[in-house]
């Protein structure tokens, strides 16, 4: 079956939008990627388990985006059906200090609807350009404050339609990591442990995390935030900068002056640049200190 054929079959049981052979650097925060052969944006989370259910029964490939803030995208593209959650109205529910919300919603804006509520825990996350699906598939952070502080459960589908709850002691996290990495799946939405507190001083906090954040990273450019996981008991930023990786250039891709654990899209870059920074920061840390980097970003599509 031809994806146009694909395409035409799921317009009549999706709502929202399909696109074929959409460039996926229109999706992603480094602005970098080739072509997906088939983007599918549910306009309702109600419509996932039918997109599921028919690439399942039709055999079709299918991969999960979020906002696309913490990914390389090959520069060949993604065969197959790319799932994009964000981007569209998503619910979110508070009940008491819970909040219920959906995989799909900007970590910024839960943040945000946390603090008119008077409730904290999510403060550290205003400024991470991603959502909450990939958010706890990553346990992202900032600041020492991780999303395994406040998930209590989460629900998600298996590619072949199995639905599943799971508790946060259940997720295995770890720094940068938890059991939902690299696994088959979609997270629908979770629920969020929050606590009672004042909103002014809530949105203080807010806007302190902003700032440090505008003095201390390249915003103005495209990135996917840190590329390298801090080592323990060293930042991975200072050791780049010290092994002299800060301002390399590759391409269209920069080691950032700003901050060196990031790797900025000057214009032009290709996943290729990328990657040829990425191999020359490990080997430059390595040969200064014999700690050798691992990378926080994740590698999405064909083969790089």
């Amino acid at each position: 079956m031809g994806w146009e054929l694909v395409a035409g079959e799921l317009r009549k049981k999706i709502r929202g939008e399909i696109r074929l052979n959409e460039s996926l650097k229109n999706h992603t925060t480094w602005k970098i990627g080739g072509p997906a052969d088939l983007l599918v944006m549910p306009a309702v989370l109600d419509d996932v388990p039918v997109l599921l259910d028919f690439a399942w029964k039709k055999g079709l490939p299918l991969r999960v985006l979020g906002n696309g803030s913490n990914i390389l995208v090959s520069d060949r593209g993604v065969r197959g059906l790319v799932l994009k959650l964000s981007g569209k109205p998503s619910a979110i529910r508070i009940q008491g200090e819970q909040m219920t919300v959906d995989a799909g919603t900007m970590l910024p804006h839960a943040a945000r609807k946390a603090c008119f509520y008077g409730l904290t825990g999510l403060e550290s996350m205003v400024g991470i350009p991603g959502t909450v699906g990939g958010a706890l598939v990553m346990n992202a952070g900032a600041n020492g404050h991780g999303m395994d502080r406040v998930v209590k459960s989460l629900e998600l589908l298996h590619l072949d339609g199995t639905y599943e709850r799971l508790t946060a002691s259940e997720l295995a996290f770890g720094y940068r990591t938890s059991s939902l990495q690299d696994k088959p799946l979609v997270v629908l939405r979770a629920v969020l442990q929050l606590s009672r507190g004042n909103p002014s001083w809530i949105k203080k906090e807010m806007e302190k995390n902003l700032q440090w954040r505008r003095e201390r990273q390249p915003l103005n450019w495209p990135s996917a935030g840190s590329v390298f996981i801090n080592p323990k008991g060293h930042a991975a930023g200072y050791l780049i900068e010290a092994s002299g990786g800060k301002g390399l250039r590759r391409g269209g891709a920069q080691v950032s002056e700003k901050h060196a654990n990031f790797i900025i899209n000057l214009g032009q870059a290709t996943a290729r640049d990328v990657l040829c920074l990425i191999d020359e920061i490990k080997e430059l840390v390595f040969r200064f200190c014999g700690i050798e980097l691992k990378t926080e970003i994740r590698f999405f599509g064909e083969e790089m």
